[in-house]
């Protein structure tokens, strides 16, 4: 439920539940849209702009770096300028860029192009989920990210089948017109239906020594930290199983393209379904008890997934352990987004920066790893799982269950 502190001082009419989760789901699948409908175009484009498929991988390293930084600037800036603003500029950036990537026809420039991309949808994704927090708290706070997750989900799924489609049609200008045509759609619905959700008198002050003050203080909150970097874990674990489950299921287990579609599905189905029974289990018993027995179950599953490709047991067993140890990531995210954001109103934009730009960081730090050591890619893509899972339970019982993360309120309330 929202606190009455809170209802009291906002700028505008919150917009209906739905209607909210539509638009911050929207919002937070623009940048993770920007890579998926992009994929199927990947070979056209490094034909088209005579260039290498190392040269167009890069591409997607730029826009991946620019998701992960943009949250690190657009997130501080949204805490001491309000929401709207930093957001409708973004996504202005964000359609300006899509543009230019059209007409270009140097792929050094694209692939600056592509990093300004990325660095404009951040605030899409890191301003949703701080204005999440300016409108709900609590276990009502949890029971939203859940439906945002479950808005949000349609992305992944949606994206490189919008992208392939557009192929039959047109060349991969087409994917990027349809980018520069979505932004702009959510630039007017922002402007329409969106209304600023942190009012002048709740906002950081002291400019950008405040800002910066504020991710310092967040970095040395061992109780905020604990739940980044729990989550930041669990994300990791899911970033190894994409990157090393085509190679494991299609070569080593000799599944169809088509089928490992069909088990990809499944298993970020089970993800959307772990969030929402993580939050409807949290209304029955406190978020912490279901964040601790979801790490339990993740830990078990992935260990269960170990075992059974060292073991070389059969594709059905691999599966349900694979389907157990990925989807419960959907729980651990919703209860540790929610817990992480719990204390920190007037520097949500900042709080949200560190859970987003972690994940992202820790994923693209454990990928290239599932391709190293061990003769078996199954091998060493379920030891990674393992290990982050491992790490993610340590970061929750060393760092997150000591605190309350109140710190930084009652420090920047001082200062103000």
């Amino acid at each position: 439920m929202i606190s009455r502190q809170m209802a009291g001082t906002r700028t505008g009419r919150q917009p209906r539940r739905l209607v909210l989760a539509l638009i911050l789901g929207a919002l937070t699948g623009l940048g993770p849209f920007s890579i998926d409908a992009y994929l199927p175009a990947l070979p056209l484009l490094t034909e088209d702009l005579r260039t290498t498929p190392s040269m167009a991988q890069l591409t997607l390293t730029a826009c991946l770096l620019g998701l992960a930084l943009g949250q690190l600037v657009t997130g501080p800036v949204s805490d001491s300028h309000g929401r709207r603003r930093p957001l409708l500029l973004g996504l202005l950036i964000y359609g300006f860029a899509s543009v230019m990537c059209v007409w270009t026809r140097s792929i050094g420039l694209f692939i600056v192009l592509r990093f300004f991309q990325g660095l404009a949808g951040s605030a899409g994704i890191v301003i949703a989920r701080a204005i999440a927090r300016d409108y709900y708290e609590g276990k009502e706070l949890t029971r939203f990210f859940a439906l945002l997750m479950l808005v949000n989900g349609v992305a992944p799924v949606l994206a490189p089948v919008l992208g392939g489609i557009l192929l039959r049609f047109t060349s991969w200008h087409g994917v990027f017109i349809m980018l520069a045509l979505l932004s702009i759609s959510l630039l007017l619905i922002v402007l329409s239906a969106l209304p600023e959700s942190l009012p002048p008198q709740r906002r950081v002050q002291g400019g950008l020594q405040a800002t910066i003050g504020a991710l310092g203080s967040l970095a040395t909150n061992a109780g905020f930290m604990g739940y980044v970097l729990t989550q930041g874990f669990a994300y990791a674990a899911m970033f190894g199983y994409i990157s090393g489950s085509s190679f494991v299921l299609q070569e080593e287990y000799g599944v169809s393209p088509q089928v490992f579609s069909v088990i990809f599905a499944v298993n970020a189905t089970g993800l959307i379904l772990a969030g929402q029974a993580g939050a409807i289990a949290s209304g029955r018993w406190d978020e912490r008890r279901v964040l601790v027995a979801s790490l339990i179950i993740a830990v078990a599953g992935s260990l269960a997934l170990l075992f059974a490709v060292l073991g070389h047991a059969n594709l059905a067993i691999v599966l349900i352990s694979l389907f157990v140890a990925i989807a419960i990531a959907g729980a651990v995210g919703t209860t540790c987004t929610s817990l992480a954001l719990q204390n920190q109103g007037r520097v949500a934009g900042s709080a949200s920066a560190w859970l987003g730009v972690t994940g992202m960081l820790l994923g693209a730090l454990v990928s290239p790893l599932v391709g190293l050591g061990f003769n078996r890619i199954a091998v060493s893509m379920a030891a990674v799982i393992v290990l982050c899972h491992l790490a993610a339970a340590l970061a929750y019982w060393l760092l997150a269950a000591r605190g309350s993360g109140a710190r930084v309120e009652k420090t920047l309330s001082q200062r103000a």
